[in-house]
Order: C-alpha cells, then structure tokens, then sequence
C-alpha cells in the first residue's frame, strides 16, 4: 500500500510509530489515571463508610494503589513478564522502596512549599505530583522493571 504524504493512511502509519514508540508513556499515564482513581475511592471507601480514621484509610488507600500499579506497571506499561520467585520479590521491593521514598519527597515538597514557606498549596501539590510521577517512571523504567 502506498502512503501518500498527506493522506489519511499517511496520517494513520505516523499515528500508529508515535503510538509504538511511546507506548509505555501513554500506558504508563492510563494506568497512573486508574491508580490515582482507586487511590481516592478507596480513601473515600474507608473513611466515609469504614468510617475509619484518616491516617489510617490514607496508608490503607496507598497500600492498594501501589499494589495496583505494580501490577499494571510490571505487565503492562514495562512488559515485565517474569514469574520467577527472585525476580517477583526484587521487583516488588524495588517498587514499594521507590514508591515510598518518592511519597517522602512528595511529603517534604508539600511540608517545605505550604507550612514553611507559605505557598498555595494547590499549586504545589501538582508540582510535587509533576516530579513524583515523572520521578516514579524513571526509575521503575531503569531499575525496577529493567530487563537486564
């Protein structure tokens, strides 16, 4: 089939190569848009109706989300496919270890930003969100789900 420079099917192949070429960035934000989501469910979930406290349903709703993006990240966004025991327990110590000390960088952003320096704090919650999210996805790029 030839593809003329301006016709639909030429606009469709270059479609298709972004979409190849970037897949783990647009799966990896699929997939960070449901974890986001099952995060605040489930916090609404325990507090509102567990009536649980707030620390608590707060760790419980994380604990749920990470496990949830371990999974998706591992078979979906870094094709990480191995089953193997050692490789499963790495991988999952690497990510939870990753995930939480970029929840401490996200803690100390917002501590710093709203309660020493006075700042919006909506403003600073998507900036600490911006370089968690991209921080996250480097380093589960290069060394949890590495395919060494």
């Amino acid at each position: 089939m030839v593809y003329h420079k301006f016709g639909v099917m030429f606009m469709f192949a270059k479609i298709i190569d972004i979409l190849k070429k970037y897949n783990s960035l647009f799966t990896y934000a699929l997939f960070g848009v449901c974890t986001t989501i099952i995060n605040i469910l489930a916090f609404y979930l325990f507090y509102n109706f567990l009536e649980i406290e707030n620390v608590p349903s707060n760790i419980i709703a994380w604990v749920l989300a990470v496990l949830f993006a371990f999974i998706t990240n591992k078979l979906f966004v870094f094709k990480s496919k191995s089953m193997v025991f050692k490789t499963l327990i790495k991988e999952s110590i690497s990510f939870f270890t990753c995930r939480f000390l970029t929840g401490v960088l996200d803690i100390l952003i917002m501590y710093f930003a709203v309660d020493v320096f006075f700042q919006n704090s909506t403003m600073w919650k998507i900036v600490s969100n911006i370089i968690v999210i991209v921080l996250n996805y480097i380093v589960s790029k290069l060394f949890v789900f590495n395919k060494k």
